[in-house]
């Protein structure tokens, strides 16, 4: 082995190595660039914590890439192990990069300014004059123009003074106020994420909810919650109002106006108190949002089973698939004889002939409704204790009835009924309309939005002083008196010269001599 050889670093040698990597400002920029670029996907792919459901025909519309994207966690992106990992290394190096920083800082702060250079030709801005003043009149003139500059005065040789300010601290103060904030933004997020929660649940007109575990559709919360903790509120839905842009004008279709209207509940034995939710706008209950977050239609049905009895009867929610609303949706009927019932189909709110023929909605409010759905019979599997999915048909133990070789189609609009093949009917009472609400709380949503009012206080501090050092040396030649005054900018900046300029002006005004050049 050759002598030049490097010796190898050991384990606490490599231990501080990797810990001056990481907390260097550097890695702390790469860690949060990375952590901006790891979140992308979150934006693009749905999020089983924000819509499930879309994260279920996610995987119907890409059944190969979908199963190798669910390995990734990119259905779950801020709660995957990579994007915690980015996370948590970014505060580690942040907070290794404030700490010592902050220490700096307070030392510079107790010093006293540096010494003035010997050469003051050799800054880039310089300048020299004569005046009548004394030596002490000059300094006096000098504090009082640099006003709230930390200032040191050091005298020399008799006759001779030097003045040393130094001005612009509170740049470096905004540098780490912004730093402090990205740590605080991020610690109110993460304490947001490990005990909030959030689901979403569809509520029809007329009908209502209670803020438990058993009535939302999707929920998803921090590994810190509780479920006893969901504050014990209910909500119900007396009347839903969307407005859309009419037909023949320009935007036909586009929303104008969503807004759900009800009564709720904060606590049991508590008054009712009304409710007007519209899109950003949500109720607030006890620490909890409620947002309006989608709508939709859910067709009132009657079914009949083969004995005459009536065994379903209520409005069944129909998801949106465009934005003209067509919609899919599932009616399930366990209570059938001789055999359970199932129905698959799709409601149209403006139906309207396509050019195959087939029916198609051509605007999203209910102006000409129509709805059709296929019909299966058999075991619904609902007996087996295994949780379903209200929105999808479990058609493993059920065959399709079918009329010659397509399958038996039932096509309704309001108030029409049609019998089905075992000797029932099915009837279109009516239609409703249906609110999607988010429920969400995220304790200390405070914190991350004063970290960022603060991190854009500190990064304007931190753009717009200017750390600048200037010096001044007076001395006595004679009956004059010789200044020579330097400035430098610790941070470069072209405007130097003008400033040394008019530092100067102000300068001799302070000496009462403002007839006398610089030289």
């Amino acid at each position: 082995m050759s002598s030049n050889a490097v010796p190898s670093l050991g384990r606490r040698e490599f231990t501080r190595w990797f810990w001056r990597q990481l907390t260097s400002m550097r890695t702390a920029l790469f860690l949060l660039l990375l952590l901006a670029i790891a979140a992308v996907p979150g934006s693009l792919v749905p999020q089983r914590g924000v819509d499930a459901r879309a994260v279920e025909a996610y995987f119907l519309d890409h059944p190969k890439s979908a199963p190798t994207l669910d390995k990734l966690g990119f259905f779950s992106v801020y709660t995957s192990p990579w994007f915690s990992a980015v996370y948590l290394l970014l505060m580690i190096s942040l907070i290794g990069c404030i700490v010592p920083r902050s220490f700096v800082y307070l030392r510079a702060l107790r010093a006293r300014p540096p010494k003035a250079p010997r050469n003051f030709s050799r800054l880039p801005a310089s300048a020299s004059f004569e005046t009548s003043a004394s030596v002490d009149e000059v300094v006096a003139a000098g504090r009082r123009t640099l006003g709230r500059a930390r200032v040191d005065v050091v005298e020399g040789e008799p006759g001779t003074a030097e003045v040393s300010a130094e001005r612009g601290f509170l740049r470096e103060a905004g540098n780490l106020v912004f730093h402090i904030s990205v740590v605080v933004v991020l610690v109110g997020v993460a304490v947001g994420t490990l005990f909030g929660y959030r689901g979403s649940a569809i509520v029809t007109e007329g009908q209502g909810f209670s803020n438990s575990l058993t009535q939302y559709d999707e929920f998803g919360s921090g590994s810190l919650f509780k479920a006893d903790q969901l504050p014990p509120f209910s909500l119900k839905l007396d009347t839903f109002t969307a407005k859309f842009q009419p037909l023949g004008s320009q935007q036909a279709g586009a929303p104008r106006l969503f807004r759900a209207q009800g009564t709720y509940t904060a606590k049991p034995g508590a008054g009712e108190r009304t409710f007007d939710i519209t899109v950003n706008h949500p109720l607030e209950i006890n620490g909890t949002s409620v947002f309006l977050v989608g709508q939709g239609y859910a067709p009132v049905l009657k079914v009949t089973d083969a004995n005459g009895e009536v065994v379903f009867n209520e409005p069944v929610p129909f998801l949106p698939n465009d934005p003209s609303y067509t919609s899919t949706g599932v009616v399930k009927v366990p209570d059938a004889e001789p055999e359970q019932l199932g129905f698959q189909g799709f409601f149209l709110p403006t139906a309207a002939s396509g050019a195959n023929g087939a029916s198609i909605s051509v605007y999203p409010a209910a102006a000409n409704p129509l709805l059709g759905l296929f019909v299966w019979h058999g075991d619904l599997g609902l007996d087996g204790g295994t949780p379903q999915s209200v929105y999808i048909l479990d058609k493993s133990k059920m065959k399709q009835y079918m009329n010659g070789d397509k399958g038996y189609r039932v096509s309704l609009q309001p108030g029409q009924s049609q019998k089905l093949p075992n000797g029932g009917t099915i009837e279109f009472t009516g239609l409703k309309q249906f609110a999607r609400f988010q429920i969400s709380s995220s304790p200390g949503v405070q914190v991350p939005l004063i970290g960022i009012i603060a991190g854009l206080l500190g990064l304007v501090t931190s753009l717009t002083i200017k750390p600048r050092r200037t010096w001044i040396r007076a001395r006595r030649d004679g009956s004059r008196t010789v200044v020579d005054v330097a400035v430098l900018d610790r941070v470069p900046r072209d405007d130097l010269p003008a400033d040394l300029d008019d530092f100067l002006e102000r300068f001799r005004e302070a000496l009462g001599e403002t007839e006398e050049k610089a030289r």
